[in-house]
C-alpha cells in the first residue's frame, strides 16, 4: 500500500458477515492469570506469535494502557491529541497538541509525540466528510482517522482519486490532513445463506440469513443492525419453526447495531464461545486502545485475533454508509455478522463488514459496543 496526500490504497471489499446464537448455558474451563480460555490464549499465541506467558504480558500490558490513556486524556484536556498502543513495545504513545504537554506524557510512563490534527481534528474531519456523504460517489469506499499518520485516510477505487479529492473539497476539510488510497475491492452486503443453526431471521425475498449473537444484555444480546429490522422474529432455525427473540430495536445504515430481546427459555449469559469447547467470560467494556491486540467470535469462521488499526471508520457499503466504526486487522466471513469482538475479556463491539476472508486475510470492521448500550440504555452482563 502507498500513501500520500491525496494518494493511492490498497484493497479493502466491505462485506457484511452474519453470525450464531451464542451458547445460553456456561461452559467451565480453567483460566490463565489474564482470566482467559486456554483456547482463547492458544488462539492469540498462533496469531500473535507469542508464549503463553507472553499472551499474560500482552493483556496486562494492554489494561494498564488503558487506564494510563483514559487518566492522561482527562488529566491533558484539549491538549490531548489521541494515544496509539504498540504490540511488539508493549507501549503506549500519547499524542499532545501542544509541546508543553509532553513533559506531562513522559512523567506517566507513556511514550510522546506531537502531532499537529490530533484525534478530535482528525474526528471533525471525518464528521465534515459524513456530513456530505450522500454526495459521495460510488467510487469512494469510506475514511476513517488515522492516528498513526495524524491524518483521514479516504479510500476509493483505483484511478478515480479525483472523486475523493470533490468529496473532500465539498466537506471543506482541509487536504493537508488527508491521505488518499486506493483500492481494487468493491464493498457489498454479504449474509450467508444457510440452513441448520441459530439465530436466524427471514428476509422480504423469503430467504433464510444467519447472524451471531454479539453480547448478552439484561433481556437479551446485542448484535449488527442489518442483520434485521426492528419488530422481525429471529429464530433457532431455518426454516423458522422455534422463535427466539424479537429485534427490540435495530439502526442500518448511519450505524451498524441493534438488539434483541429474547423469548422465555432463552437466557443470555456474560459468555461468548470460543469455537474450542470453551468459553470466555466477559468482565467489562473498557475500550482499547489504537494498535491493542482484539479477537472475535462468529458462527461461520469461529476465533479468529488482529489488531485494532483505526477508530471512527466510515464505510460505503455499496450506498448503505455506516459511521463510527473500528477497523481491524481480523479476518471473518459471512455468517459472522454481529458477532463478538473482545480485548481480552472486555467486550469491544459487534462484527459489521469487511474485506477478504479467513484464507486469504483481510480487514474487518465492527460496531463499537459502548455506543449501542448508552443508546438504548442497556446494561451489558458481565461476570
Amino acid at each position: 500500500m502507498s500513501r500520500s496526500p491525496l494518494g493511492r490504497i490498497a484493497g479493502t471489499t466491505a462485506i457484511f458477515l452474519g453470525l450464531i446464537l451464542a451458547p445460553t448455558t456456561a461452559a467451565t474451563a480453567d483460566t490463565t492469570p489474564a482470566g482467559l480460555s486456554p483456547e482463547q490464549a492458544t488462539a492469540m499465541q498462533s496469531a500473535f506469535g507469542l508464549s503463553e506467558a507472553g499472551v499474560t504480558d500482552l493483556l496486562r500490558a494492554q489494561e494498564e494502557a488503558a487506564v494510563l490513556e483514559s487518566g492522561l486524556r482527562e488529566e491533558l484536556g484539549a491538549d490531548f491529541g489521541g494515544a496509539v498502543f504498540d504490540i511488539e513495545s508493549q507501549e503506549l504513545t500519547v499524542q499532545v497538541l501542544d509541546a508543553s504537554a509532553l513533559d506531562s506524557v513522559h512523567g506517566a510512563g507513556a511514550r510522546a509525540e506531537l502531532v499537529q490534527h490530533g484525534q478530535t481534528g482528525l474526528d471533525e474531519a471525518v464528521e465534515a466528510l459524513n456530513s456530505t456523504e450522500d454526495s459521495a460517489s460510488d467510487s469512494v469506499r469510506g475514511w476513517y482517522a488515522d492516528p498513526e499518520s495524524d491524518a483521514v485516510v479516504v479510500e476509493v477505487s483505483p484511478g478515480r482519486a479525483a472523486d475523493a479529492e470533490q468529496l473532500v473539497e465539498s466537506a471543506g476539510v482541509d487536504p493537508a490532513a488527508v491521505v488518499i488510497e486506493e483500492t481494487t475491492d468493491q464493498p457489498r452486503t454479504y449474509a450467508d445463506i444457510v440452513g441448520g443453526n441459530p439465530y436466524y431471521f427471514q428476509q422480504a425475498d423469503g430467504r433464510w440469513y444467519v447472524c451471531s449473537v454479539g453480547f448478552g444484555v439484561v433481556g437479551g444480546y446485542v448484535t449488527a443492525g442489518h442483520c434485521g429490522e426492528q419488530g422481525s422474529s429471529t429464530w433457532l432455525n431455518a426454516p423458522g419453526t422455534v422463535q427466539t427473540g424479537t429485534v427490540a430495536a435495530s439502526v442500518f445504515p448511519g450505524q451498524d447495531s441493534a438488539w434483541v430481546r429474547t423469548g422465555a427459555g432463552y437466557t443470555p449469559r456474560p459468555l461468548v464461545d470460543d469455537y474450542s469447547g470453551g468459553t470466555v467470560a466477559v468482565t467489562g467494556s473498557a475500550e482499547a486502545p489504537v494498535g491493542a491486540a482484539v479477537c472475535r467470535s462468529g458462527q461461520t469462521t469461529g476465533w479468529h485475533c488482529g489488531v485494532i488499526q483505526a477508530k471512527n471508520q466510515t464505510v460505503n457499503y455499496s450506498g448503505d454508509i455506516v459511521n463510527g466504526l473500528t477497523r481491524t486487522s481480523a479476518c471473518a466471513e459471512g455468517g459472522d455478522s454481529g458477532g463478538s469482538w473482545l480485548a481480552g475479556t472486555q467486550a469491544q463491539g459487534v462484527t459489521s463488514g469487511g474485506s477478504g476472508n479467513c484464507t486469504s486475510g483481510g480487514v474487518t470492521y465492527y460496531q463499537p459496543l459502548n455506543p449501542i448500550l448508552s443508546q438504548w440504555g442497556l446494561t451489558l452482563l458481565t461476570s
